[in-house]
């Protein structure tokens, strides 16, 4: 790409992100978009223009968000949400101080050289250079002292990164904890998730077996038991159920606005009794619907008692009446043999994964290793197409393939926009179609609740990103635009790549550049998710029910955002010595950020449950992957410009894992387990035990009879079996 084509790129991106800026703030001022712009509000009970909120001025949620406080984003979002915040400024962090060193320092001792214009007289290479190499460590002569700079900086950059982070888990430790001791009652912190539990003895039950067992280990903490059930029947039968009551709902107020229309009767709705109501008999729709919900009750309720009864798994939920007690089962071991009595700590229970937690020990081990194994084959069979869109999708590749479309691509107006944005975006669409399939795999591990299944996914979508995005576009563009060179002087293979690499950075820059500006633009603006409301709004939604649905706006889907900013920050931590001006970019990115997320946090997002920042751990450890990569690559590339001083490099990289090891051994035990100083602290309120147990109850099982016996088979409680 060369310096106008680029210029263009940036121009453009950053236009279109002050329109989507303007937008923003015309938009959400409108009365009937305060649902799209403020969802998390409404649902909290807060007034959406609470601290004026109202001004035409473009850059008020700006000041509204610097003044908001961490305690606001908890409150509003969750711990996970501010830990997440936390992170982007502590990456911002890690850029703004690296930057004030590197960029005065290493442009100059770069600029002054003149390696490129040596290169361009004696090289055997036809590669080409433009403005930027000039700025980059390609630009310094082999050998050249000068190089001590970029090592030099490569250390700066480390420690500043040690530092930050260090800083950033002592408070996230300090945030969870903080939210642990709170004084309100959790349910998940009074139970405890048990599986593998082993075969029952004779003339019981599992429900007994779990009851004497843990009643014999914990006396009087212990409050029963819940044991998990099949539930796929059931929960079959209650999504139809749920299904028909909707239909009646949209149905009756079809009806009720037929009457407003001047005929006083109004006119029944009619559905078609076939698939998808497209086929069969027509029949009146509220009739059909009611006599569908009265078919499906009893049924359910039947269901309900044979699920209970007759489904049982080899898992349970175990509740007790205190925190510590909760806390300590949770981190102990219950069994002599690891594949029995399995315990951990309770996830939420709206994020719980019931199909899950029947999975056995030893099959979820083998699950796990073959998913690693399927995930593998995917990383690699994806770099392949990757590969092939980053070379294809290169203009003067294209050219050299394709000569019939010189004529047209040589149009300068085109020309300049298919270098701009033609292999970004081609790569951007291209990443999101692989999302879910991770998110699935996960699942299929046998991984219990939902927010493990999402850091999980994070952790494979970040791997794929580096190999694919970051290593294997670097290596397929290189290869490609250096073959005939490697082919006449193989000898040259290692002196050529290396010299491709600065040439690389501007995909970089530009591909950064397309995510926030473009990317962040489209966040804060909210425009797509406005016009479906609208649409569904006008031609779809009857029922407040469907109105609601329209605008919930789900949660900040940390499962693929996580893994792009750590993407991010990959690319420009293994940049920032080879070619410095990425840096600002990289700022730029974080900054927008921390603050257009924060608005989003405050005001739209909600979040789908809460894992008290156990999302950063897999955030740090995945920072400092970033950082040892960044490190490996200078080592090589200084070896490669024949500097003999390179060898200073591998220190550092020893070093990036032993500050990993210690901050593994200071912190984490405390993310994965509640610590009992923590679970220790005082209640406001003796906790509702009955309540507590009954919110675990999944909906498909629930019922609304309020009489003590079948309330006891919802619960699996039987009066003469329970310690209660």
């Amino acid at each position: 790409m060369d310096f106008s084509s680029f210029l263009t790129s940036l121009a453009t991106s950053f236009v279109i992100f002050v329109v989507l800026m303007f937008l923003f703030t015309w938009l959400s001022r409108k009365p009937g978009n305060v649902v799209v712009y403020f969802p998390n509000r409404i649902l909290k009970g807060v007034d959406p223009f609470e601290g004026g909120s109202r001004t035409r001025n473009p850059f008020a949620w700006i000041r509204e968000m610097m003044s908001s406080t961490e305690k606001d984003v908890i409150n509003m979002s969750g711990l996970d949400t501010a830990v997440y915040l936390v992170f982007l400024s502590t990456v911002l962090g890690i850029l703004v101080l690296s930057g004030i060193i590197l960029l005065p320092v290493l442009l100059p001792v770069a600029a002054t050289d003149d390696n490129i214009k040596s290169a361009s007289k004696n090289t055997t290479s036809k590669g080409t250079f433009d403005e930027f190499d000039k700025l980059s460590i390609g630009n310094v002569t082999e050998k050249s002292p000068r190089l001590w700079a970029f090592l030099v900086a490569v250390y700066w950059v480390s420690f500043v990164t040690y530092y930050l982070l260090w800083k950033a888990y002592n408070h996230v430790s300090a945030l969870r904890a903080e939210a642990l001791m709170s004084s309100e009652v959790r349910p998940q912190q009074f139970a405890v998730l048990v599986r593998d539990i082993p075969a029952v003895p004779n003339g019981q039950t599992i429900k007994k077996h779990v009851d004497s067992y843990f009643e014999s280990i914990y006396h009087d903490e212990f409050y029963r038991s819940m044991v998990v059930t099949n539930n796929k029947e059931v929960n079959k039968i209650y999504k139809e159920l749920e299904g028909y009551k909707k239909k009646l709902a949209r149905a009756e107020a079809i009806y009720a606005g037929s009457k407003k229309g001047g005929n006083g009767e109004g006119t029944r709705p009619t559905t078609k009794t076939g698939c998808l109501g497209l086929f069969g008999n027509k029949v009146d729709s509220i009739d059909y619907f009611n006599k569908k919900i009265n078919e499906l009750v009893p049924k359910l309720e039947a269901e309900q008692k044979v699920t209970l009864r007759e489904k049982q798994q080899r898992s349970a939920l175990v509740f007790f009446s205190s925190r510590v007690t909760a806390a300590c089962a949770a981190q102990s071991l219950h069994a002599q043999m690891v594949d029995k009595w399995t315990v951990i700590d309770a996830p939420e229970p709206r994020e719980l994964l019931w199909s899950n937690l029947k999975i056995k020990f030893f099959e979820r081990q083998l699950r796990q290793y073959l998913i690693y194994i399927l995930v593998a084959l995917t990383i690699l069979f994806y770099m392949i197409p990757i590969g092939i869109i980053s070379a294809f999708t290169t203009l003067s590749n294209l050219k050299k393939l394709l000569p019939f479309i010189k004529a047209v691509v040589d149009i300068g107006a085109l020309k300049t926009v298919l270098q701009a944005y033609l292999p970004q975006i081609a790569l951007l669409v291209f990443l999101a179609m692989l999302p879910k399939l991770l998110l699935f795999l996960s699942k299929v591990e046998g991984i219990p609740s939902e927010s493990h299944a999402v850091r999980a996914a994070s952790g494979k979508y970040f791997y794929f990103s580096v190999l694919n995005v970051f290593i294997g576009v670097t290596l397929s563009a290189s290869l490609f635009s250096t073959f005939k060179t490697i082919q006449d002087h193989p000898k040259e293979i290692i002196t050529v790549l290396s010299n491709s690499l600065p040439g690389n950075a501007t995909f970089f820059v530009t591909f950064v550049a397309l995510k926030f500006f473009v990317g962040y633009g489209l966040e804060l603006s909210r425009i797509v998710p406005l016009i479906i409301y609208h649409l569904k709004r006008k031609y779809l939604c009857k029922t407040e029910a469907e109105r609601k649905e329209a605008w919930l706006p789900g949660d900040l889907s940390y499962g693929t955002r996580i893994p792009g900013d750590l993407l991010v920050i990959t690319i420009v931590f293994c940049y920032s010595c080879i070619s410095p001006l990425i840096i600002p970019f990289g700022v730029l990115y974080f900054a927008l950020g921390w603050l257009i997320l924060r608005n989003q946090a405050l005001n739209v997002y909600v979040p789908k449950y809460e894992s008290y920042g156990r999302m950063w751990p897999h955030i740090f450890l995945r920072i400092v992957a970033a950082l040892i990569l960044f490190q490996v690559t200078m080592f090589g590339y200084l070896g490669s410009k024949k500097f003999f001083y390179a060898p200073f490099l591998i220190p550092l990289i020893i070093i990036s894992l032993i500050f990993s090891f210690i901050c593994d051994k200071k912190f984490y035990r405390a993310f994965c387990n509640t610590a009992l100083e923590v679970a220790s602290h005082d209640l406001k309120e003796s906790p509702n035990m009955e309540h507590i147990f009954r919110s675990y109850i999944p909906k498909s099982l629930s019922s609304e009879k309020p009489d003590e016996d079948q309330y006891d088979a919802l619960s699996h409680v039987s009066r003469t079996e329970s310690s209660v």
